[in-house]
């Protein structure tokens, strides 16, 4: 016994920073439970306890692995190679813990942004340092003070108290050492499993909830994270978290669904070609992608308000009241609005290495029809690889920051609306003296966090009553700046010959308890200057439904593989689908199934007019939605692994960059 004392003394900053280690998660729980607490049932306060402590020691113990790895060799190393095993252990265990504190001072501000624990998103941020840094200087300052504060303090403790015992000096045996070594090891190794069961410890085998957020209480930050990673080395998951289906009868569901008049490929199972609404000259396309703008803040869908020159669009327009986005990020949305390709757990196929050449889209379609296709942004156009996948599929022309003439305000993602819509004027003023059509996609970036606007352009009234009045005053800013634009293209030239979307990528933040909180995805859109008769149009639609629909009224009848609806026809049913991180929701008329990761599907009724979702019980009906959801979200990952969803580019495209 007293050799074992000897051996556990000796490395007491392993067992140190391991219990440190679940100190720390256990408090940023605790203080996340008190702080959320209104989500969280009575009943269900001891499974996200106990579920989290069991994630807690499991991170805890893969984490310390490399450590008594070190200190299992680096007893038998020569004694001058000790000590610099010593400084590399002691570094560690620094770096660890700092790490750690720095994941769980961001998770607050992810949860106000997210509604869910950090996790994929988080590192797909970190891509952009500059984007980001700028980000939090200008909108997250105090925080950004604090955990610089906090993690530079913990990083002095730590080095002090913690790290600084000699990891590799023990007064035993080598035999002593290595038994013990070697028991600790496995002790360690059992720990970090989490389970003596057939599969190890896994986010499904301690969510217990419908409520996302609640359920990645359970996880900690920095496992969340690293689970996040591992689900994005495999793009094709589909499968492995929801379940399977034969590949004829996956076809064959997505098929019925698509009601169109006749598929004409077996390669490329969802390719059809469809007759088209409008029938008479070519006409230019003008896509204005409006940043983090959801419905809850339009005057015209029942919203807060704030943007009475989008309201003025539903009037002089064809407005879709019950439009659904497909996801949370501006990617989701540009896949969805520029691909018509259905949302999966993947990342979006913007993002993708399949998907980067002769990927259907919009502008892949329209440039075999002799348009001229165009990207404005007022950021940088590399973020999230929009360049790279724009360039790759059909897009002959980018416009970002660098091209922006004599900006007034640059903000930390780019120019300000204001500016952004000042170049796309010149630019659709240029692209109609050429006398050939065009296609230009205008994406703002205003409304986006930190929320950093001209001073002085828009205000609140008094009386407003907000919960973050510099989101609200961006989203003011960006219907200005917006309602400015289309006064100014209707006095040029091409706007009789030009149809305009206004639509937007997503609500500013999703949250609810449900599954897939279905009413934060209703956004706005409204198409302008089409051969369809202003009105407002109350079905059920979805973001995918978009570039189908856009083509029809442009006159395009080539072959394509979306399978969204025509909304210029009617069809037999109304139906919309989205992501909201690894669950999935296909909504058919008023009835939801969802898909989760390990667990059974859950099955909702949806209220379109008042936004209202409350679950059911299973039924025929519901097992058969079921079936339709799962036939689509494999269909999508099917599509893009084996690059069914191509486009029919038989020449070389012609690369313009500014």
């Amino acid at each position: 016994m007293q050799q074992v004392y000897r051996y556990l003394h000796a490395h007491k900053s392993v067992w140190m920073t391991f219990l440190t280690l679940l100190a720390l998660f256990t408090i940023s729980r605790l203080a996340l439970s008190v702080w959320l607490i209104e989500r969280i049932t009575q009943d269900s306060l001891f499974e996200l306890l106990w579920g989290g402590f069991r994630v807690d020691v499991s991170t805890s113990a893969y984490l310390l692995l490399p450590v008594l790895l070190l200190v299992f060799f680096g007893y038998f190393l020569p004694t001058r190679w000790q000590y610099f095993v010593n400084k590399l252990c002691q570094s560690y265990i620094v770096l660890l813990i700092t790490s750690v504190v720095l994941f769980e001072i961001a998770t607050p501000a992810f949860i106000n942004q997210y509604d869910v624990r950090p996790n994929r998103l988080f590192i797909e941020y970190l891509q952009y340092p500059h984007e980001v840094f700028s980000m939090l200087v200008n909108g997250h300052l105090f925080t950004l003070v604090v955990a610089v504060v906090l993690c530079g303090a913990t990083a002095f403790v730590t080095s002090q108290y913690i790290a600084h015992h000699k990891a590799t000096s023990s007064n035993v045996g080598w035999v002593t050492h290595s038994l013990l070594s070697l028991c600790c090891l496995i002790a360690l190794a059992l720990m970090a499993r989490g389970t003596l069961g057939h599969r190890p410890l896994n986010p499904s085998l301690v969510y217990f909830s419908q409520d996302a957020l609640v359920n990645s209480l359970t996880l900690n930050s920095p496992y969340s994270v690293a689970f996040a990673i591992k689900n994005m080395r495999s793009e094709a998951s589909a499968q492995a978290l929801y379940g399977a289906l034969d590949k004829q009868k996956i076809i064959q569901l997505v098929r019925n669904e698509a009601y169109k008049s006749a598929f004409i490929s077996d390669e490329f199972p969802t390719l059809s070609r469809e007759p088209s609404f409008y029938q008479g000259q070519q006409k230019n396309l003008v896509i204005v992608l409006e940043e983090s703008l959801g419905a809850r803040f339009v005057g015209a869908l029942g919203g807060s308000g704030l943007t009475p020159n989008f309201d003025q669009l539903y009037q002089q327009g064809w407005g879709f009241k019950n439009m659904y986005a497909t996801g949370t990020r501006s990617v989701r949305g540009i896949e969805a609005v520029i691909t018509g390709f259905m949302p999966s757990p993947s990342r979006s196929v913007v993002k993708l290495s399949k998907s980067q050449h002769q990927f259907y889209t919009l502008a892949s379609a329209l440039s075999q029809q002799g348009y001229t296709t165009q990207f404005i942004y007022g950021g940088e156009s590399h973020f999230d690889n929009m360049k790279s996948f724009f360039l790759g599929n059909g897009f002959s022309d980018i416009v970002d920051i660098n091209d922006i003439e004599s900006p007034e305000f640059v903000a930390s993602w780019g120019v300000s609306d204001e500016d952004l819509f000042n170049q796309a004027d010149k630019e659709l003023v240029a692209l109609a003296q050429s006398n050939q059509p065009f296609f230009s996609l205008i994406f703002t970036s205003s409304n986006h966090d930190p929320f950093d606007i001209p001073k002085g352009k828009v205000s609140l009234e008094d009386d407003f009553k907000s919960d973050n009045r510099a989101r609200d005053l961006a989203i003011k800013y960006a219907d200005h700046a917006l309602g400015n634009f289309i006064t100014t293209a209707q006095k040029r030239d091409y706007w009789q010959n030009t149809i305009f979307l206004v639509v937007a990528d997503h609500d500013v933040r999703v949250f609810g308890s449900e599954p897939v909180p279905i009413k934060s995805f209703h956004i706005p859109a409204v198409i302008l200057n089409s051969e369809v008769n202003a009105h407002a149009d109350e079905r059920l639609v979805s973001q995918i439904d978009l570039p189908v629909t856009l083509l029809s009224l442009l006159g395009v009848q080539e072959p394509s593989p979306m399978i969204g609806y025509d909304l210029t026809k009617t069809y037999p049913t109304q139906r919309a689908m989205m992501q909201y991180y690894d669950n999935y929701a296909y909504i058919e008329n008023d009835k939801v199934a969802v898909l989760m990761p390990g667990k059974k599907a859950s099955y909702w009724h949806y209220d379109v007019k008042n936004k209202q979702q409350h679950a059911i019980m299973p039924s025929t009906e519901l097992e058969q939605i079921k079936e339709k959801a799962l036939a689509h979200v494999l269909f999508s990952s099917l599509a893009y692994q084996k690059q069914l969803y191509r486009s029919n580019v038989n020449h070389r495209q012609v690369v313009k960059v500014h």
